[in-house]
């Protein structure tokens, strides 16, 4: 069930459209509620948002799907999702990939033991000038190392973000 504090925040990305395309505000609703629901979206929540913004449910499930952004299932608390597109790819994501799949002991698309992290990767997030990059949750982190993301993980462990 969608929370009076999400519709609220669904509200405010509702007001920035015409009054007969709420169903523009799609996508940051979805956001909205996979984070208010354990980083996961399921059916019956994008059914929700769907009648919230008075559209049919099909549009709002082609728009969950169709984007990487959001989970059908349950993840890790810290969502690393690192660019293997063709300018990252070139860049060495491929490698970096390998690497946080070894050092956390999972492979992509699995969650740590710990329920803390876990490595998706995705198509472009828009950063090629600063690629090898990873984006966790708003915030990008540019021209990566092996080093940096090291320190990075060392840095999310340490917080239990």
């Amino acid at each position: 069930m969608i929370s009076k504090k999400a519709k609220k925040q669904i509200d405010s990305w509702t007001e920035k459209y015409p009054a007969n395309q709420k169903s523009s505000a799609v996508m940051e609703a979805l956001k909205i509620v996979q984070l208010e629901n354990g980083n996961c979206l399921n059916p019956e929540l994008i059914q929700e948002v769907a009648d919230y913004l008075d559209m049919p449910g099909i549009a709002a499930q082609e728009v969950a799907t169709f984007y990487e952004n959001y989970n059908h299932k349950p993840m890790a608390k810290n969502i690393i999702r690192i660019c293997h597109n063709i300018s990252c790819m070139l860049n060495g994501s491929d490698n970096l990939v390998s690497h946080l799949e070894s050092c956390l002991g999972v492979k992509t698309g699995e969650v740590t033991p710990d329920g803390l992290i876990c490595v998706k990767k995705v198509e472009c997030l828009g950063a090629c000038v600063g690629a090898p990059m990873m984006q966790i949750d708003d915030q990008y982190f540019e021209n990566l190392t092996a080093k940096k993301v090291d320190e990075i993980v060392k840095s999310l462990r340490k917080e239990g973000k």
